[in-house]
């Protein structure tokens, strides 16, 4: 039993410096400019435009939901206009972010880990490195900026029509009065909440794309090597989101204490 936990043990650090290095070769990579303009345009295409009924449909309802159960509870010590506010909050600093990141996580990230595990299977990555083309500057820095870039514009999406829901929901089926609700919103909602919103975004997208990366570069020979490599870029991607969304969550309201923000 100490055996196996010893060797699980190796195994995870050992995947942990793997994914280290390819972070920081891909960031080396970004940082020269070495990306396919053509790649990087059809990745924010994919990653972007075809996550937007997803990450849509997820954002509404999420805000209708949040909508009615905050009423309900509102309802009860007569704070009801004060329903808005709270799905705001919660919308841009929280849900918002993290619901964007994990339904694009199920859709982008187990698609990259299978496309370049079956390049990996069919040797076309070796094919590229004979060609003289290193597989990160080709395969993962698109990736990599086009879901930075996609991941803060479908958060903004998915904020907008999570607060526009809760607001019909909120006005037009539970009856609370828009004007007093309107102003609770503003007054309580800051730019603070949704800059926490985007910085997490950015992040959370470096997440999907680099695991999604890694584990279609390093999936084992076959069918099932690519399966297990699809099955676990979702999983590890999404565990990670929420891991990272609690740190992300402490350090960033901190500082916007410290910057009086």
């Amino acid at each position: 039993m100490n055996f196996l936990g010893r060797e699980w043990i190796a195994d995870w650090l050992g995947g942990l410096g793997r994914i280290t290095l390819l972070t920081r070769d891909a960031i080396a990579s970004c940082l020269t400019f070495k990306v396919a303009w053509r790649d990087l345009l059809y990745q924010i295409y994919f990653i972007g435009i075809k996550s937007q009924s997803v990450v849509l449909v997820t954002g509404a309802f999420t805000g209708m939901v949040l909508a009615a159960q905050t009423y309900f509870q509102f309802h009860k010590i007569k704070m009801d206009t004060a329903t808005l506010a709270v799905v705001s909050v919660s919308m841009c600093s929280e849900l918002g972010p993290v619901l964007t990141a994990l339904m694009v996580a199920g859709r982008v990230g187990a698609a990259i880990a299978a496309e370049l595990g079956t390049m990996r299977v069919t040797e076309q990555i070796d094919a590229l490195r004979t060609l003289a083309t290193h597989p990160i500057d080709y395969l993962v820095v698109p990736r990599l900026i086009a879901a930075n870039i996609a991941l803060p514009l479908l958060t903004i999406e998915s904020m907008s029509i999570g607060i526009g829901a809760s607001y019909f929901v909120g006005v037009y089926l539970l009856g609370i009065e828009p004007t007093y609700a309107w102003w609770n919103m503003l007054k309580y909602s800051h730019d603070s909440d949704v800059m926490i919103g985007l910085t997490k975004s950015v992040i959370y997208g470096g997440i999907i794309a680099l695991i999604g990366c890694y584990k279609g570069l390093s999936c084992k020979v076959g069918a099932e090597g690519v399966g297990r490599a699809t099955t676990e870029a979702v999983v590890y991607a999404s565990i990670t989101i929420l891991i990272a969304n609690f740190f992300l969550t402490m350090a960033l309201e901190q500082l916007c204490v410290i910057l009086d923000l």
